[in-house]
């Protein structure tokens, strides 16, 4: 169907904006991709959309890169406002960074080790790495564990698992925990340079003041504040009796700059210092003077830490320590799979879902499971590109990505739902030869032993009557001769030697040559606000006997069913169609 004018603007200036980025072609899958995440209303017709889109982006890949900008001038002048676009360094899939120098951009990926990595830290870590490759820099891993009460040493080894897997390769692996002194020697610094001061207040007093923009008596005595100081590295106070807050502005409309806090005091076991530190600075305070002294050049973190800008560069001027650029992102997630681990842990907590590499969760574990690719991952993850836009990208996509590669070396085997059997009449006993993939030979081929009694899927058993005739793929035509009460087999004989086109085509298991089988089917974690009780389907059936010879991980594709991953040698849990 011909687009509207708003959506063809649309589609024009995606097509546009990528062409420019990358030295004047567009691809095809990202514009497709931000498409669908800008129009999400769009989704259910996409299919009818396509040719118009690659048509676009055909019309637009045969303007010269003058041209392109013109265009892209004249439909969005703003995108144009924003800075001048210029073609990033050669085979880099983002744009360029403002201000960097071939040789000397260094990045960070700063996950806290209080969960397993997901989606969202997926894209974090592979666009901090992509960016440090375009310009021949350094990537640092460090873990920001600062706060004792969530870290565990699992998490840090899920993280790092995590990160190989995706083949995420840092040039330097730290912990936030490793400068401890040092940060603790910057936090004194700012009291005594009158940037920051100890506060007794309670809590509740803490948080009414800030909303009502007005500072508490803590605030106003410098030489008071120095004295707190020495109590609040040693021992005077307990836990909850003291923080150290920001000297920011409590009329600030930013409530971000409203005197937050930037060190507490927190009893208990740290994962790799054990007990020997109490006074614990928040990711506010570390973030900043980590990045200065490890040499961060570009600071990359998702949008909801705007607000805190303002205090990370503040900390940093009045310490007078180098400034990194900051570069903000959107963060990822999937409608119906959030990664807020104020969703995911109660799950685990509560025994509802039994671990982190369950099929249905977000984390890299459970699409390892699932049987996606890393590739696929980093493909979908640039073809996202860099943008502030508050989208949830259709899951859709990322499968795309993931059917493209898995595709090839997918074996194709017969599995059968809610099997029903079909007796056929007169059928001979035979050894069938199956190709495992329709083009590729080198993937082999299997036997089967047939003989006159077949299982059928219940989904394709229900519409067949009397005088249907269908193919058994890659065996013979039947025709239905008798169909019976519910349970009960159906009854065939052997067909005519036609193929039709219009003739259905089903999978089939042979009596003689089959196993149980078990598909698992990832759903919807969410639905709304709440927890979808029907997430994961168990789809149970009959799978060829081949299945059960093949090892865990590899990929198949169980024909008009969907692409799945072996876990077992008779369970597969599925990938998508």
């Amino acid at each position: 169907m011909p687009v509207d004018a708003d959506t063809e603007r649309c589609i024009k200036v995606l097509a546009l904006k990528n062409a420019v980025e990358h030295r004047g072609k567009a691809e095809a899958d990202a514009v497709v991709s931000k498409f669908l995440g800008s129009r999400s209303d769009l989704r259910r017709t996409i299919k009818d959309i396509l040719p118009d889109i690659k048509a676009i982006i055909q019309d637009i890949n045969s303007l010269s890169p003058d041209g392109q900008k013109s265009m892209l001038q004249e439909l969005a002048p703003e995108e144009m406002k924003k800075k001048e676009i210029t073609s990033p360094p050669s085979g880099s899939q983002l744009p360029p960074l403002e201000g960097a120098e071939q040789g000397k951009v260094v990045t960070r990926f700063p996950p806290e080790p209080n969960g397993y990595p997901h989606i969202g830290h997926a894209k974090a870590a592979i666009i901090d790495e992509e960016y440090a490759k375009m310009y021949g820099g350094r990537l640092i891993l460090r873990f920001d564990d600062t706060n004792p009460l969530k870290e565990k040493l699992e998490y840090y080894d899920a993280i790092s698992e995590g990160l190989q897997w995706l083949g995420v390769k840092p040039d330097l692996i730290k912990n936030t925990s490793d400068d401890i002194s040092l940060l603790h020697d910057y936090g004194r610094k700012l009291v005594e340079l009158g940037g920051a001061y100890v506060c007794t207040c309670a809590q509740d007093r803490m948080r009414d003041l800030r909303a009502k923009g007005l500072p508490c008596d803590c605030r106003a005595d410098h030489t008071t504040a120095l004295d707190r100081l020495k109590g609040f590295f040693g021992t005077l106070y307990d836990q909850n009796q003291a923080v150290m807050r920001f000297k920011g502005d409590m009329s600030d409309q930013n409530t971000a700059m409203r005197d937050p806090t930037l060190f507490r005091i927190i009893e208990g076991d740290h994962p790799k210092l054990g007990g020997s530190v109490r006074i614990w600075p928040t990711y506010d305070f570390a973030a900043p003077i980590e990045d200065s002294v490890d040499g961060v050049t570009h600071a990359m973190r998702t949008k909801e830490y705007e607000l805190r800008n303002a205090l990370y560069f503040a900390i940093l001027d009045r310490l007078g320590l180098r400034k990194p650029a900051m570069i903000e992102f959107s963060r990822l997630e999937f409608e119906g799979v959030p990664v807020s681990k104020r969703k995911l842990r109660p799950l685990i907590d509560n025994g509802t879902i039994k671990s982190w590499d369950d099929p249905r969760l977000p984390t890299l574990a459970a699409f390892k499971k699932r049987g996606f690719l890393p590739e696929a991952i980093r493909k979908f993850v640039l073809s996202l590109g860099i943008t502030l836009a508050e989208t949830k990208p259709p899951f859709e996509t990322l499968e795309a990505f993931n059917r493209k590669i898995i595709d090839p070396i997918s074996p194709r085997l017969f599995f059968v739902k809610d099997p029903v059997e079909v007796r056929v009449r007169g059928a001979r006993e035979q050894e069938v030869t199956l190709k495992n993939h329709p083009t590729d030979a080198s993937l082999g081929s299997r036997r089967v032993r047939a003989g006159d009694t077949f299982f059928i899927a219940g989904e394709d058993a229900v519409h067949l009557k009397v005088g249907d005739e269908i193919r058994l793929i890659e065996l013979y035509n039947i025709k239905i001769a008798e169909v019976r009460n519910s349970g009960a087999p159906l009854v065939a004989e052997i067909g005519s030697d036609e193929i039709r086109q219009s003739m259905p085509k089903i999978q089939w298991t042979a009596k003689d040559d089959m196993i149980d089988y078990n598909v698992m089917i990832p759903k919807q974690l969410y639905i709304g606000d709440d927890y979808n009780t029907n997430s994961l389907e168990v789809a149970k059936g009959f799978a060829e006997s081949y299945a059960a010879t093949l090892k865990p991980d590899t990929h198949i594709q169980f024909v008009r069913f969907g692409f799945c991953r072996i876990d077992d040698g008779y369970t597969s849990i599925m990938s998508h169609r």
